[in-house]
């Protein structure tokens, strides 16, 4: 009997090898109902993976400052998250979109107070790379989950920069601004429908402009209002600040790593067929392998030049090779996204004394990785899609970032005549979780 029941089994397996070879050749087209929930699935698991990002920036910022600011930043991201989730939500969501009677809030039984959140759809974006129109159909509350991440990862790239030095409440007035106006603004132009999408044919997947260089860009000139640490740099040399703890700020790498396959997954925005999950996989291992080669060029380039591995560099290396392949993870080869990434990491780790150079003080290393890495996966764009023109990347970069980085400075320097944001040089010296907090994260070490 039991051979018999093998015979059969393996009878059936080979009777269905033709039509797996078949639904190769060709996507299959899935029922209506599945590809909604599949769709929606991709959106929800996306955006999860995203906001554990938000742990990743925590983890890695606490890592990277001294201990005596560590309170400060565990504050400032988990209040900013909020934020964001808030305010985009009352602002910037339906500034992003504004077209369309699907947007959160715009129901007809009361607003704001009283939007449905059934299984409502979102209206018809496009067809997709293989014939099924695919991303016509998925939850409202699935989308609007996913595009918050982003949104919110924005601001947390700003964190990290202006660390140690930055009063918290005109911080979190800028993050409100920044994510339900100025990222909503400049993010509708290409994701929204508008004009960067429309006459230049901009192409930036999931966000290496879109969400890292306006996180830079903000950050930057923050950072250049704000001014440098106490003793950051002395007699025209840089001194270097330690980190308080290289496991965290290890830790937050890994994490981030492990966020960016949603974040870069997640924009494929459609698993109902064969050919979409087949996107998401080839993602997933672009997405992988250019972190891999940003780490791995760090490495041995800080070997080179500093005759010493540099950790910091290296996990900054990986994080500016995730950001270099954001603007395009799905159509280099393995070999092409490796050396995307690698590159990536060589901008790293020429940018970080570049600043240094400038007197520009960044605590984490946000702008090089953010900003820098940024600008080049977005050209880096024109390498492996033919269907990107060098003008169509060039002038949207250039556009977006005048924009934020004119709104930023504004913001910036209103709430510096306003209000102040910057923290007394006793409070910098004592360190912002005594000052401004009242409690150590390391209370057994600050104290003693």
């Amino acid at each position: 009997m039991m051979k018999i029941t093998k015979t059969l089994m393996v009878g059936s397996a080979l009777a269905l090898l033709p039509t797996l070879a078949a639904a190769q050749d060709a996507p299959m087209a899935v029922p209506t109902d599945a590809v909604w929930i599949l769709n929606s699935l991709l959106f929800l698991i996306g955006g999860f993976l995203v906001f554990w990002m938000a742990a990743g920036f925590a983890m890695l910022e606490g890592g990277l400052v001294r201990s005596k600011n560590v309170t400060m930043q565990m504050t400032k991201n988990v209040a900013l998250f909020s934020l964001a989730s808030i305010f985009y939500y009352l602002i910037g969501y339906n500034l992003m979109y504004p077209l369309g009677d699907w947007m959160i809030g715009s129901d007809e039984t009361g607003g704001y107070l009283s939007a449905l959140w059934g299984p409502g759809v979102l209206e018809a974006v496009g067809v997709g790379a293989d014939g099924v129109d695919d991303y016509s159909y998925a939850s409202t509350g699935s989308d609007f989950f996913f595009q918050l991440m982003f949104c919110a990862a924005t601001a947390s790239i700003v964190s990290g920069a202006l660390a140690e030095r930055i009063k918290l409440w005109p911080f979190l007035i800028f993050t409100v601004i920044l994510t339900s106006i100025i990222y909503p603004i400049q993010a509708s132009w290409k994701w929204g429908g508008g004009f960067l999408d429309s006459q230049y044919g901009f192409l930036d997947f999931a966000g290496s402009t879109v969400v890292h260089s306006v996180g830079g860009w903000a950050a930057l000139v923050g950072a250049v209002i704000l001014g440098p640490r106490i003793g950051k740099y002395k007699d025209g040399k840089t001194v270097p600040i330690m980190g308080s703890n290289l496991q965290m700020a290890t830790l937050g790498t890994f994490i981030l790593w492990l966020g960016w396959f949603g974040f870069n997954g997640g924009s494929q925005l459609a698993m109902g067929s064969i050919g979409d999950v087949a996107d998401v996989s080839r993602i997933f291992a672009n997405t992988n392998t250019a972190a891999a080669g940003g780490a791995i060029a760090a490495l041995i380039l800080t070997q080179l030049l500093y005759k010493k591995p540099d950790l910091t560099m290296v996990l900054n290396g990986a994080l500016a090779g995730l950001v270099s392949i954001t603007a395009e993870p799905l159509t280099p080869s393995l070999g092409a996204a490796t050396l995307i990434g690698a590159v990536g990491g060589v901008i790293v780790v020429f940018a970080v004394p570049f600043l240094d150079k400038l007197k520009i003080d960044d605590v984490v290393g946000a702008i090089p990785v953010h900003l820098f890495a940024g600008i080049w996966g977005t050209m880096a764009v024109l390498l492996t899609n033919s269907d990107a023109t060098f003008m169509g990347q060039l002038l949207p970069i250039i556009i977006v970032g005048v924009f934020v980085v004119v709104t930023s400075a504004v913001v910036w320097f209103i709430l510096k005549a306003t209000m102040g944001i910057r923290v007394s040089e006793e409070a910098e010296i004592s360190g912002l979780d005594t000052v401004e907090m009242g409690m150590d994260a390391y209370p057994e070490f600050t104290r003693s």
